[in-house]
């Protein structure tokens, strides 16, 4: 077992303490000094009794990419949202509904947690679980037509994927997306 310097590990915790501390201002609701240093005592003691392991690896923000992503997220939210809306006060109600595994490419426990949040936030799909080890993500979803509407969620989960690896993944992972991408188009 390698023991990181003190200084890289600080370094990563920052962000996550000031976080803490952002939340434990958000929940008190007020604003003050007092709040601010319980706030960070109680984000330190955190990190000291409950110590997480940081999440780095050549992470990349790429600004373009990520408005698509959001932009089409949005769209996402909106579409759904008024399609679930619609089944729920239609006569008759739900119809039906399906339990699907979607094999996911990425391998990258920051970017699998970010599809499964996307996927889970939009209104007619529920992550049931994520299997780590095996990238595959067991979802509900929320009206179904027919057998190519099962299909065409289950692609649209991919898409959302490769929106995210575009947008947040390292080198490693979108070179990995483009040789799965290859893959499937010579096949």
């Amino acid at each position: 077992m390698t023991v990181e310097p003190a200084a890289t590990r600080l370094r990563h915790q920052v962000p996550l303490v000031a976080w803490l501390v952002l939340v434990w201002m958000l929940l008190w609701g007020t604003w003050s000094w007092a709040n601010l240093l319980s706030g960070l005592v109680v984000a330190l003691v955190l990190l000291v009794l409950l110590p997480l392991p940081h999440v780095v690896g050549g992470t990349r923000v790429r600004p373009l990419a990520l408005l698509v992503f959001l932009g089409h997220f949005v769209a996402d939210l909106v579409v759904s949202g008024a399609e679930v809306a619609w089944q729920a006060l239609r006569p008759g109600g739900v119809r039906s509904t399906a339990i699907v595994q979607v094999q996911l490419r990425a391998d990258s426990d920051l970017l699998l947690t970010m599809v499964a949040e996307a996927t889970s936030l939009v209104p007619g799909s529920l992550v049931l679980d994520l299997d780590r080890e095996r990238r595959v993500m067991t979802l509900h979803l929320l009206p179904v037509r027919d057998r190519d509407d099962v299909e065409r969620k289950k692609t649209h989960v991919l898409v959302v994927e490769t929106r995210l690896v575009r947008a947040l993944g390292s080198a490693e992972d979108l070179a990995a997306l483009e040789r799965e991408e290859g893959q499937v188009l010579t096949s």
